[in-house]
């Protein structure tokens, strides 16, 4: 049975029905029912979700609306034009690679532990210094070797030092 608001309403006399609304809800309930204001001019009962242009009502939009305004989320706004990344012609991997580097998601030994998870801060390769991306990335011999090999060490090195 679909029950509107417009059965709890005397449509008469404008009024809300109290006998039907206390036998239906708690007492703290009904009454806040009762306290609601009704508008002199209620003339059709439809349901309305304005979360949606369609006025459809999705699980979805409504968590979207909580997060964005009830949490703070503003740490997670980071300025860039990170469209950017999203447009390069390269494999789908590198995007995220990229965007998970730049964004300071990528998961270094310093990142897994700041987020709670207990493990060595040490680098994998070199065993000798703090793993966070700018050591994994370029400052680990490793990775410069890495770099090296592929002919790209002088390119990289040329932007490090750019101020």
């Amino acid at each position: 049975m679909q029950v509107k608001l417009c059965d709890f309403i005397d449509q008469d006399l404008k009024i809300w029905k109290a006998p039907l609304i206390y036998n239906l809800f708690d007492a703290p309930t009904a009454l806040l029912i009762l306290t609601t204001p009704l508008q002199p001019l209620v003339t059709e009962d439809k349901m309305i979700w304005k979360g949606e242009k369609s006025g459809k009502y999705f699980v979805r939009r409504t968590c979207r609306i909580c997060v964005s305004e009830i949490a703070d989320n503003s740490n997670m706004h980071v300025l860039g034009r990170w469209n950017l990344i999203w447009k390069l012609k390269v494999p789908p991997k590198i995007k995220s690679f990229l965007w998970h580097v730049c964004r300071g998601c990528f998961p270094t030994r310093a990142r897994l532990s700041s987020r709670g998870v207990s493990c060595p801060l040490d680098c994998v390769q070199c065993n000798n210094n703090y793993e966070d991306s700018i050591h994994i990335l370029v400052e680990c011999p490793e990775a410069v070797q890495m770099w090296r090999d592929e002919n790209l060490w002088d390119k990289i090195d040329m932007v490090l030092r750019q101020d």
